[in-house]
């Protein structure tokens, strides 16, 4: 583990996420043993206009009018509240205009890091970026950080919104990277055609929530349904999750009963799926009690349309399932490979339906317990632990405590 440095992190997500965040996970992990200033997103105009009135932008200009808008959230992390506002500029044509804007937009949000960095007394600092290759594409010039780290955690080349000009940008910012880290062997591999210094570094992830040794509580709203149960815990997208194969497998085996927990985008909610009598739209649920709905499944399911999207994404849910011991039917992808151990692959509905009935009837006591080991070891100190190994692999001096 890199100790004794000053490393100031950028990203996508906003310290105050209401959802999971890798690069906030990665930084209070990386505060154990370093000083971090953690910046968030900053401001543009258009959200500025449409949401002025939410709680989330309302807080952020009440710190920026008081100028307390650099807080310490914990013995050596402080989050920065930038106040600069920035051009809202992703629906711009071509390259020319767009470069001109963002060279502002990431000059005005340098000047924000910059004065925080000042107060701080941060010197000889590394910079972290959780793939903002937009408004951060020119903060190696303008920081001058002495050594930077890009991080690529989902293939966000598959998103149109990404895709406009990060198809350009992102390239160009692996390359002048120091290194590249990412959090799956599909990501690493595409790092590699623009950065040689390109590392696979794992995933962590919070299982303190899903323990399958705690009191047993059955939800009310699964008391009814009926067993076997065949479950999905997570974000309800068409984008990500094939809705013909469910279609497919619910349809067929009638006999089973397919829960699903989380909430729905338009394409599921208007889906034939909630014609089926034995399929169960039960909506999003607290974090703190997911446990409790998992714990009721037979089998776990993450049945992900292969696209370019999910070629490259971790999906957390899955060791989710295995911390409880569940067996786990999911997609394959290049990804999915480093579970193969211990979760059932498959390609089409066919194969689906087979290893649900493999799963189902197992009877192998060793199983759960093997499963839970297994997840245990994606840990975020165990994912720090190689970013610091990828760093000091090509900086040696950083190994160093300074």
């Amino acid at each position: 583990m890199i100790k004794g440095k000053d490393i100031i992190v950028v990203g996508l997500q906003p310290w105050d996420i209401k959802i999971g965040s890798n690069c906030k996970n990665i930084a209070i992990e990386l505060s154990k043993f370093n000083r971090i200033l953690y910046v968030n997103p900053p401001i543009d105009q258009i959200t500025l206009l449409k949401n002025r009135s939410e709680p989330a932008i309302a807080k952020r200009l009440e710190l920026i009018k008081t100028k307390k808008n650099l807080i310490a959230v914990g013995e050596k992390i402080w989050n920065l509240y930038p106040r600069n506002i920035i051009y809202s500029i992703n629906w711009l044509p071509g390259n020319r205009l767009f470069s001109f804007f963002n060279k502002i937009n990431n000059k005005k949000f340098s000047e924000d890091i910059l004065e925080s960095v000042e107060k701080l007394g941060f010197r000889n600092y590394l910079l972290f970026n959780d793939s903002d290759m937009l408004r951060s594409y020119s903060l190696i010039e303008i920081l001058k950080p002495r050594f930077s780290i890009y991080y690529s955690r989902d293939n966000l080349m598959a998103v149109p919104y990404w895709y406009k000009h990060g198809h350009v940008l992102e390239p160009q910012l692996m390359k002048k990277s120091t290194i590249v880290c990412a959090n799956s062997e599909y990501l690493a591999e595409i790092a590699t055609k623009y950065n040689p210094h390109s590392f696979y570094v794992g995933q962590g992830c919070d299982l303190s929530q899903f323990d399958n040794s705690k009191k047993i509580v059955i939800p009310g709203d699964m008391s009814h349904i009926r067993r076997p149960i065949i479950g999905y815990i997570g974000a309800l997208l068409s984008l990500r999750l094939d809705l013909n194969l469910l279609m497919t497998i619910c349809s067929q085996k009638k006999e089973w009963s397919f829960v699903f927990v989380g909430k729905e985008d338009e394409a599921f909610m208007n889906s034939a799926l909630h014609q089926l009598k034995n399929v169960h739209f039960l909506g999003l649920k607290q974090e703190s009690l997911l446990a409790d709905y998992l714990n009721q499944f037979d089998v776990a399911i993450n049945p992900q349309i292969a696209n370019e999207l999910t070629a490259g994404n971790y999906p957390r849910k899955i060791d989710e399932y295995l911390a409880m011991g569940k067996p786990v039917v999911a997609t394959a992808t290049m990804t999915m490979n480093a579970f193969k151990d211990y979760v059932y692959l498959a390609r089409t509905s066919e194969e689906y339906i087979e290893f649900i009935e493999k799963a189902l009837q197992e009877n192998n006591p060793d199983l759960p317990q093997k499963r839970i080991q297994f997840a245990k070891t994606h840990t975020w100190e165990n994912s720090v632990e190689a970013i610091s190994r990828a760093i000091c692999l090509v900086s040696p001096e950083l190994a160093d405590i300074e």
